[in-house]
């Protein structure tokens, strides 16, 4: 990452950073899965009414609070109060374990493509277990690989990041030029036709997403492509003029990252036709992105001229290339979420809310913590994959559990930011939102979207009578909020006690 003379970030180096932390690759192939064509416009929504507001929320928080230890916690206990936000922080980190539960679940199916070229996993049945199951008790044996690596302090991870990193940034400049080349040798026929614009922008081919109520639950999807902006919040004091270069920074990163998720949706469109190639019952959320690329391979072929068995065999390399580069990024981001969060809520939170075990460190991490955290990671596996359903469920029932946990505690931050603007005591020396009545509006409006599109995905599966979708997603947030609440009721407790 390039810096100035003076240490600090330009505009192009901050541009750079914001993007790798909030664009993610498997959200176009996704988005076209669920929505085709139409979920371009939900992904400028969620840009419009929530990305770049949000953003900009982050970065004043992070400006007012760069001297804190306690990042989200602080930020939210200075503008609200203690208890509201420790149970904010709680739900955060609560969302990176539903976030661990999923990954160590799917990383398996990068592996497959990565050996096999393309998806054997629903294949995985051993003992007389299913294929759900033995994905269960891999992501138990990987959960327990990653505590044992992480907590020798290895540093060796961060190359793996790295690697990964620019792994996935090679698959969009794949994505791009094999789908401009794809259609110029088509002369200009796209495999998932626009016979009229309105009903291809609007109308999902997938048929569960046929009513409203599906349809907004989509927004969910929308907001967790933007995911990863408050990492931003720490990267004002280390810009250089962070007046000017910040927001501008930010702009122009939302603006490519918004263009980047559109092009590649309508990329996807020009090789893949969505009823020929998605409709199988063997297509999921967890597989979808290896699937579409293995597809742009053997189209290629196809469009060259090549024979039907070269041009599959390029397909199953693309496909290849695709699982490694994905199981690099994913096993990267795995050992850090494994210890970051809880890092800043041991560290971050008041130590006497956590029993005196917990907050003790080896080579600068948690280690215990780390451990009651894989505990609970490995409960949760074993409860989702030993339910009896099919693999398909299994993955899409995950991926939905992430994505409500993981946007729930952002309306934590987004409510927090109004009392933050109404306390003129708080100094800002990085002001955006120049209009303390423009600021609380569109925090309201963010606090609307989020909320809104949590609502529509949890209510959604009801209208199809899927009411064990709807517990499921329910599940992760209720259980750990009633942790954060008693957790939080003891240490008042203690205090009062001391006191």
């Amino acid at each position: 990452m390039t810096k100035s003379a003076t240490g600090k970030l330009t505009l192009v180096s901050l541009i750079l950073m914001i993007f790798t932390s909030v664009f993610g690759f498997a959200n176009m192939p996704r988005g076209f899965f669920l929505m085709g064509y139409a979920a371009i416009p939900w992904y400028i929504i969620a840009a419009i009414t929530y990305f770049i507001p949000f953003a900009f929320m982050i970065a004043e928080f992070g400006a007012a609070f760069k001297n804190e230890k306690g990042g989200i916690y602080s930020w939210m206990e200075k503008s609200v109060g203690p208890r509201y936000a420790f149970i904010g922080i709680f739900m955060w980190y609560a969302s990176y374990v539903i976030w661990m539960v999923n990954v160590a679940s799917t990383i398996w199916i990068p592996l497959s493509n990565m050996i096999f070229g393309h998806d054997t996993t629903s294949q995985w049945g051993v003992f007389g277990l299913s294929s759900t199951q033995v994905l269960g008790l891999l992501g138990v044996a990987w959960l327990i690989f990653v505590f044992v690596l992480i907590s020798r302090g290895l540093e060796s991870i961060k190359k793996v990041t790295s690697i990964g990193g620019s792994a996935v940034a090679l698959l969009n400049i794949v994505l791009l030029i094999g789908g401009i080349l794809i259609l110029i040798l088509n002369k200009g026929q796209l495999a998932q036709p626009i016979a009229d614009v309105t009903h291809a922008f609007t109308k999902s081919p997938n048929g569960n997403y046929q009513s409203v109520v599906a349809t907004l639950s989509f927004l969910t999807f929308a907001i967790f492509a933007f995911g990863g902006t408050e990492v931003v919040g720490g990267l004002v004091d280390q810009t250089e003029n962070p007046v000017k270069t910040f927001p501008k920074g930010l702009l122009i990163a939302a603006g490519i990252i918004s263009l980047g998720y559109i092009i590649g949706i309508f990329m996807i469109g020009i090789f893949t036709n969505w009823t020929s190639v998605l409709s199988g019952s063997g297509v999921n959320t967890g597989n979808v992105a290896y699937i579409i690329m293995q597809n742009l391979g053997y189209e290629l072929g196809h469009a060259l001229g090549l024979s039907e068995q070269l041009s599959l065999q390029i397909g199953s390399w693309v496909a290849r290339f695709v699982g490694l580069s994905m199981f690099l990024a994913l096993s990267g981001a795995f050992m850090t979420l494994s210890y970051s969060p809880l890092k800043q809520l041991i560290e971050g939170t008041p130590k006497r809310i956590w029993p005196e075990s917990l907050t003790k460190t080896k080579n600068g991490l948690p280690v215990n913590a780390m451990k009651v955290q894989a505990i609970i990671a490995i409960i949760l596996i074993l409860l989702v994959s030993f339910g009896g359903e099919s693999a398909a469920k299994f993955f899409d029932k995950l991926v939905l559990m992430t994505n409500v946990a993981m946007t729930i505690p952002y309306l934590f931050i987004s409510i927090a930011f109004i009392s933050f603007k109404r306390k003129d005591e708080i100094k800002k020396p990085f002001v955006i939102y120049k209009s303390k009545t423009v600021a609380i509006v569109v925090a309201y409006i963010v606090t609307a979207v989020v909320g809104f599109a949590n609502v529509f995905s949890i209510v959604e599966p009801l209208t199809t009578g899927d009411y064990d979708k709807t517990l499921w997603m329910m599940a992760g947030p209720v259980f750990f909020s009633i942790i954060a609440i008693v957790l939080y009721s003891l240490y008042e407790r203690k205090v009062i006690k001391k006191s």
